[in-house]
């Protein structure tokens, strides 16, 4: 494998994004404008890892360190090694609250590698790489990719081979903007997912058929039908009794017309739409412990590298 020289620098800027959007289960996700920051330093030798921000003190500063493992697994990919690495994190995106931070930081990971190495990887490799880690690919194709994205897995025939994660972006109208209610918890991905059961009813599996369709066409043509594109019954409703927070605020909301969803595992609540959150409402959520964020759809994970 090539070495990398001493001194080559990859800065990454990583969107977070927000999964599921409703009926998508495991398939539509969406970028949006709050970002983590990563540095990759190639050093004579060793590891060092710092973090600032969201998840400072509580995440490993080591080889377990995910952004670190998902630089590890882009440098293979690419065909080169570094002697050491200098990793620095500024993270911006909660961590366990339904926005993409593991993702986010599996492309980083990669992206930076990926740089290092003179951008050798194409977007489909980093999205495959990223997405080993997660198991599913809406979150990450959305980091990559930017805007909005239907993801999708190829579980092959043999049983031994690695599924294949794809994904494709698919046009956004410029005017839909997103609105997240952050609780002040977290959730574990895998403990919410424990609370779905093993079977639906077709009656069910037919109406989130349709209402991802209607999301597309929400998401491309026509943002009014945003409402009735988020419409779910495959998993928010077997998750409002572990997220009781976010089931109120996401009823609230849609009773009162917004599109909102519960984002990705939770517990953030999500709107997307092409007018804005009512600012007592917004204000409301605030006094209630809630972090607001008012984004726009972020573009595709940046990288610049020097040295």
């Amino acid at each position: 494998m090539t070495l990398l020289p001493v001194g080559r620098t990859a800065q990454v800027k990583v969107p977070a994004s927000s999964a599921n959007l409703g009926p998508g289960f495991d398939t539509l996700g969406i970028a949006v404008t709050l970002y983590d920051d990563v540095t990759v330093e190639v050093t004579e030798s060793g590891l060092a890892v710092e973090v600032t921000g969201e998840g400072a003190g509580e995440v490993p500063l080591d080889e377990r360190h995910l952004v670190v493992r998902a630089i590890r697994s882009g440098l293979a990919a690419a065909g080169v090694q570094a002697p050491g690495l200098k990793v620095t994190c500024h993270n911006r995106i909660p961590q366990s609250r339904g926005l993409g931070s593991s993702a986010s930081a599996a492309v980083a990971g990669v992206a930076a590698a990926n740089g290092l190495a003179g951008f050798v990887l194409d977007d489909a490799q980093i999205v495959q790489l990223a997405s080993e880690f997660e198991g599913h690919p809406d979150n990450a194709a959305a980091s990559v990719l930017g805007g909005a994205v239907v993801g999708w897995t190829e579980i092959p025939v043999d049983g031994e081979t690695q599924p294949q994660y794809r994904a494709y972006r698919v046009p956004i109208d410029e005017r839909i903007r997103s609105t997240a209610l952050v609780p002040n918890f977290k959730a574990s991905t895998q403990a919410v997912r424990q609370v779905l059961p093993d079977t639906v009813k077709h009656v069910d599996a037919r109406f989130n058929v349709s209402r991802c369709a209607v999301m597309l066409v929400a998401l491309s043509q026509n943002p009014e039908l945003l409402w009735e594109g988020t419409r779910d019954r495959l998993h928010q409703p077997y998750r409002a009794d572990v997220l009781p927070v976010t089931a109120e605020w996401v009823n609230r909301l849609r009773n009162l017309g917004y599109p909102a969803f519960l984002s990705g595992a939770g517990p953030t609540a999500m709107v997307l739409s092409i007018e804005p959150v009512a600012p007592e409402l917004l204000e409301e959520a605030r006094s209630r412990g809630l972090t607001v964020h008012e984004l726009d759809i972020a573009g595709p994970v940046a990288v610049t590298v020097t040295g």
